[in-house]
C-alpha cells in the first residue's frame, strides 16, 4: 500500500493534462462518478471519460480497435481472454466483488426468495441478458442453483446491461434480478430493503469477481496508469464499499 501511496504522489507532481478512456461495466455505473471525483482529487488535470455497457459488448469494442485505455469489467473471464490475447498489457486484478438482489415495484413477498419467482403474481422478471451480461450468468446460475430456472424461464425479460435490467425491474417487470449496487445510487434511494429489495441468499451463486486490466491501448499512458493504481487503493475500495461491493484484500 505505501508504494501505491508512493507512486500516486509521484505521478500527480508530473502528469500533464490528459484525457482517458475507460470502459466500465454497467453496474458500475452508480459508483463511478464518485470514483472520478476522488481520482480528480489527486489528478486534477486528467480527465476520465467513461464508456458505459455490458461487458461482453465493450470487449467486442476493443477487439475491433476500439481507443479505451482502461477496462473495469464485470468479470473476470473477459479480462483474462484479453490478457491471452495481448490485448491487455496487465493481469487481471479483482477491484470488487458483486452481489444480487431482487428488486420489485410491486406488493410481493420478498421474504419467500427464489420461490417468489414461481408465484401466479409474478408474470414478467427482468434479468440481464447472460450472452453480454456477467451479472445475467450469475442470475441464472442462482435460478438454476435453487431448481426454479425451467419452470420460470417463459418468464425472463432480457436487459442487454444490468442497468438496463434494472429500468425494467422498476417500469416494464414485476420483479428484477439486480446488482445490487444498482440499490446504493441516490437516485434509488426511495426504494427500501425488505419491502422493494431484498439480496438473492449467496448459497446460490458465487460473489462475482469484477477485474480490472489496462489495455494496450494505455500502456503508455501515465494517466491511465495513475487511474490503474487509484482503482485499487484503499480510497477507491472505500467508494465501492460505499456502494454495497465486497472487495478482496488485495486491493487494500
Amino acid at each position: 500500500m505505501k508504494f501505491k501511496l508512493l507512486l500516486l504522489t509521484l505521478l500527480s507532481s508530473f502528469i500533464m493534462a490528459e484525457t482517458i478512456t475507460v470502459a466500465v461495466a454497467a453496474n458500475v455505473s452508480y459508483a463511478i462518478n464518485d470514483l472520478k471525483k476522488e481520482f480528480n482529487k489527486l489528478y486534477p488535470n486528467i480527465n476520465v471519460q467513461v464508456i458505459l455497457g455490458g461487458t461482453g459488448k465493450l470487449v467486442a469494442q476493443i477487439k475491433h480497435k476500439a481507443p479505451y485505455h482502461i477496462l473495469m469489467a464485470a468479470n473476470m473471464m473477459y479480462p483474462k481472454k484479453l490478457y491471452e490475447s495481448g490485448d491487455a498489457v496487465t493481469r487481471p486484478l479483482v477491484y470488487a466483488q458483486g452481489s444480487l438482489a431482487y428488486l420489485s415495484t410491486k406488493n410481493l413477498d420478498l421474504s419467500k426468495g427464489m420461490e417468489l419467482l414461481l408465484s401466479d403474481k409474478v408474470k414478467k422478471i427482468a434479468i440481464a441478458n447472460p450472452k453480454t451480461a456477467p451479472y445475467g450468468v450469475a442470475s441464472v446460475k442462482a435460478l438454476k442453483n435453487a431448481k426454479v430456472y425451467d419452470a420460470t424461464k417463459s418468464k425472463f425479460v432480457y436487459g442487454e446491461s444490468i442497468s438496463q435490467t434494472v429500468i425494467y425491474a422498476t417500469k416494464a417487470t414485476d420483479i428484477g434480478l439486480i446488482a445490487k449496487s444498482a440499490l446504493y445510487s441516490p437516485k434509488m434511494a426511495h426504494f427500501k430493503k425488505d419491502v422493494h429489495w431484498k439480496e438473492v441468499d449467496a448459497k446460490f451463486y458465487t460473489p462475482i469477481d469484477q477485474g480490472i486490466v489496462l489495455l494496450k491501448h494505455g500502456e503508455k499512458s501515465l494517466g491511465a496508469s495513475a487511474f490503474y493504481a487509484f482503482i485499487m487503493s484503499k480510497r477507491a475500495k472505500e467508494v465501492f464499499e460505499d456502494f454495497g461491493y465486497s472487495v478482496p484484500a488485495q486491493s487494500n
